[in-house]
């Protein structure tokens, strides 16, 4: 378990009370996300068991893992809003998180060969003991070009399908296997950053700093 600090004196937005947003994930893309979105934040990955959640809908699936996440980093952080968030990718009906071997990142690149997959982010935004949070999930469409086996070995062996929901990452090598998308990009790549800023803006629980004009006159 770790914290890790992130601040930057450019920032022009600010959570109220000047607290930075806590970040129940580990996810180097959340992170770059919320950051090059103006937002303060402070890293807390939630220790929760994920395999105990089961549910078939992966709408709620996704939600119940991102709320689980939030409520765990609440607790240590009772004066700060938090968020939480998980990323499935649905093939066939089938939940694939990340890959678990050399054979399951295989597998799962398989299985979107050439198909349309699902990608469902959950999102939770709440407070330690406050009645006040909101609790969504964002689904986008992606559709994969064929793939030849050389190509899937080749990216599994770069090492980059592990730490990736469905064992893929749409912003770095596997960009160049995306064929088409319908909804949000970037909750592909770990977080819908479109709607987790309208759910601050809905909470009110953020402000925006005017920012000076330094141009030469």
């Amino acid at each position: 378990m770790y914290i890790i600090k992130v601040f930057d004196k450019t920032d022009h937005m600010k959570f109220l009370n000047n607290t930075p947003l806590i970040l129940a994930s580990a996810s180097p893309r959340r992170k770059d996300l919320l950051e090059k979105s103006g937002i303060s934040l402070e890293i807390f990955p939630a220790d929760i068991d994920e395999t105990a959640v089961s549910c078939k809908d992966p709408e709620k699936y996704v939600q119940n893992l991102a709320l689980q996440k939030a409520e765990y980093a609440a607790g240590f952080y009772t004066d700060a809003w938090v968020l939480g968030a998980d990323t499935i990718v649905v093939a066939d009906n089938t939940i694939l998180n990340k890959p678990r071997s050399r054979d399951d990142a295989i597998n799962m690149l398989q299985m979107l060969n050439d198909c349309e997959h699902s990608v469902y982010t959950g999102f939770c935004i709440l407070k330690h003991n406050s009645t006040r949070k909101i609790i969504n999930a964002v689904q986008t469409q992606v559709k994969f070009r064929h793939l030849s086996t050389s190509e899937i070995l080749w990216y599994v062996n770069t090492g980059e399908p592990f730490d990736k929901a469905g064992g893929y990452g749409i912003q770095e090598k596997a960009a160049s296997f995306v064929k088409s998308i319908s909804g949000s990009y970037s909750n592909v790549v770990g977080l819908p950053v479109c709607e987790v800023m309208q759910a601050f803006i809905k909470l009110n629980i953020v402000q925006f700093q005017e920012i000076q004009d330094h141009a030469v006159r």
